[in-house]
Order: C-alpha cells, then structure tokens, then sequence
C-alpha cells in the first residue's frame, strides 16, 4: 500500500476529523495582472488570471498589480472585487499589455 500524503506531518482535530497542518503560502513580493483596478488597489480579473492572481495578493507581503485600465473611485462594482485594495501596494496601468504568451513565441529578449 503506497504511503499516505499526510504521513509523517503534524494533524489536528476538529469537529471529530484529522486534518493535515501544512505551512501557509507566504512571498515577500507578488506581481498580479489585473483587468481593472482603481485607486485603492481594488482589483477584478479576466479568465484564468482569477485562478493564481488573487491568491498570490493575499499571501505576499507586497503586491505590485498591472491593470489594463485604471478606473475612477466608484468606478468597480462592490459585488465584483476578487482581490481588495487592503492586499495591494502599488498600481501600473498598462492599456492593452502583450500576452506573454505572444512575446514568447515571437523569442522577445529584454535588454
């Protein structure tokens, strides 16, 4: 029987279960994409950026986003903020960003 994946770790229990204790995600820097941002850092995401961006904000000591658009104040509806601006440092906007994905395959190089 192959080795179970919480052997060997420390568990607690609540409510009756085991859990598997594991460390937390932690980084000193996260650099997020963003779809639209506004000056309080609140954030909204397109597609898969919503998979791995807000995640990282939340567990990064400083966070850097790049939003596509940068709108007023207001300007983001309550009920469509994933990352809230208490987990962001600073805003670049960037209209219309290169995917990176196209910038590979064309080989780009930074200086």
């Amino acid at each position: 029987m192959a080795p179970s994946l919480g052997e060997k770790k420390p568990t607690a229990e609540f409510d009756g279960k085991p859990y598997v204790q594991e460390r937390w995600l932690k980084a000193d820097f996260a650099l997020v994409k963003a779809e639209l941002g506004d000056p309080y850092g609140n954030l909204t995401y397109r597609l898969a950026a919503r998979n791995f961006n807000p995640l990282m904000a939340t567990a990064a000591g400083k966070t850097i986003a790049q939003v596509s658009r940068l709108v007023e104040p207001g300007g983001i509806d309550p009920e469509a903020v994933v990352t809230p601006g208490i987990f962001v440092n600073r805003l670049v906007e960037i209209e219309n960003p290169q995917q990176e994905e196209v910038l590979n395959q064309a080989e780009a190089r930074y200086p």
